[in-house]
């Protein structure tokens, strides 16, 4: 409906200026009997009056995947509206209701022209709906074909910004404690500096952990991000990309550092189910925890005016206990795929494809985009993004630049292998069997988790790709 009025107010403010245009015009076409100049200037002012006309045929809806990032994309559609006189309207799902709301949206008469998939197995679910842009202008500003989703040819979606996540470390805290993030170079060494920090808690006044919220906020980060772990290595082993069975090799070792987590942290292990994102953020934030997994789209939020400097924070690999973790890296990829909705029509279509390519050429969305604090021209924080464009300037985000970093002295970046889980379905059966283990963390409870994980891995492939 937003976006109905706001096509409908141009449509006015168009008509106004046509008016206003023609009246001019007739005005100009007197005068220019008499002087060549004039019609020369009737001639580039109809000009312009048609280049107006045809940029405002067309309007952007975006469905944006990224709560964190919700006030930077609302100030930059804004001032592409300003500039273009192009209605953009930016909706954001609510953290874990993204692909619900895609569903109800594409369903409805004002579908979204602009939405993202999670990588193939979330292309599966929408590639009927992606319009080829392997023609298109954004396309041709990509720095590697890799960072598209191809198949035979059509481009179906392009990734916007590459992330990287692991452990967000407060060093002065943990100075505090004695050690340095170089104690912290494998599992063991990760768990002995956590468990210390417990047993001294009441005299540091600070926990190891932040709480592993399991709300719908905050449990993507084990379900997801923290499963991870045990896929890459799995398939590390095999020397493959996905599978339609996963054997679950490294779950013992999932569950070391999940336990590492839910006891060595700022609330009991009940208390989970009930603490969300911005508990577990807050908590980093106010000094109550030295560790908090999450990722460099983070930055803005514990970096910057009233929080931490880029002396005071890091971000270290997670480790869980597999492979050679002194040459570990960060977890990087992307799961961040702009799709153009090609049952839009063909204005929308073109006016979303103009909107994507001044996003990643023009200077102030590029700043927006990849600066941090006061980037944007309101002068709040930027979205601190390391973006795959050509025009791309380097991202201002401390985190990426630890992964370029660790990459440069020859550490290994985790690939981004959750985009192969087989279903949202899959991720929630997961989620909820962790929550329960974590509440009573038996045996019995566990082999839940391996089951939700192993046995439900294949039911949900099958069913997927039956």
């Amino acid at each position: 409906m937003k976006k109905r009025f706001l096509a409908l107010g141009l449509t006015a403010a168009m008509s106004l200026s046509l008016l206003a245009g023609c009246s001019s015009s007739g005005t100009e076409t007197t005068a220019a009997a008499d002087t060549e100049a004039a019609a020369e200037t009737e001639a580039a002012e109809s000009g312009e009056t048609e280049a107006a006309a045809e940029a405002g045929e067309g309007s952007v809806y975006y469905l944006n995947f990224k709560p964190e990032q919700d006030a930077q994309w609302q100030e930059l559609a804004s001032i592409y509206t300003e500039e273009t006189g192009v209605p953009v309207t930016v909706v954001t799902a609510a953290s874990g209701t993204y692909e619900t709301m895609l569903t109800s949206e594409m369903a409805s008469s004002d579908a979204p022209t602009l939405f993202q998939v999670n990588g193939p197995v979330g292309l599966n679910n929408w590639k009927d709906y992606c319009y080829d842009l392997s023609g298109s202008a954004i396309y041709g500003e990509l720095t590697s074909d890799d960072y598209a989703l191809s198949e035979d040819g059509t481009v179906y979606g392009i990734a916007y910004v590459i992330e990287s996540y692991g452990l967000i470390v407060n060093q002065t805290l943990l100075s505090e404690a004695g050690y340095t993030v170089d104690d912290i170079q494998s599992f063991d060494n990760l768990k002995a500096v956590a468990e210390d920090i417990t047993a001294r808690q009441d005299e540091l006044g600070f926990a190891a952990f932040t709480s592993a919220g399991m709300d719908s906020s905050s449990d993507w980060r084990f379900k997801t991000h923290l499963a991870n772990l045990p896929i890459y290595f799995e398939y590390q082993d095999k020397g493959i990309s996905s599978t339609d069975a996963i054997e679950g090799t490294y779950l013992d070792n999932y569950r070391n550092i999940w336990d590492l987590y839910i006891n060595n942290s700022t609330c009991s292990p009940a208390e989970l189910t009930a603490k969300t994102a911005n508990d577990s953020l807050n908590e980093f934030v106010n000094g109550e925890a030295v560790f908090y997994q999450n990722g460099s789209w983070e930055y803005a939020n514990v970096v910057g005016e009233g929080k931490f400097s880029d002396e005071d924070v890091t971000m270290i690999p997670i480790y869980i206990g597999v492979g050679d973790e002194a040459n570990q890296g960060l977890c990087t990829g992307s799961e961040n795929y702009w799709c153009v909705n090609k049952n839009a029509s063909e204005e929308d279509i073109q006016a979303t494809l103009d909107f994507m390519e001044w996003c990643v050429t023009d200077e102030t969305a590029l700043a927006a985009m990849t600066g941090g604090e006061g980037a944007m021209p309101s002068g709040g924080a930027g979205m601190a993004f390391a973006i795959p464009f050509s025009k791309a300037p380097e991202s201002s985000n401390l985190f990426v630049a630890e992964d370029a970093a660790l990459t440069a002295a020859g550490k290994t970046p985790v690939s981004w292998n959750f985009t192969t889980m087989p279903s949202e379905e899959w991720k929630n059966m997961v989620g909820s069997a962790l929550a329960v283990y974590a509440a009573d963390q038996t045996d019995e409870n566990w082999a839940s988790v391996v089951s939700a994980f192993v046995d439900n891995w294949a039911a949900e492939y099958a069913l997927a790709n039956g």
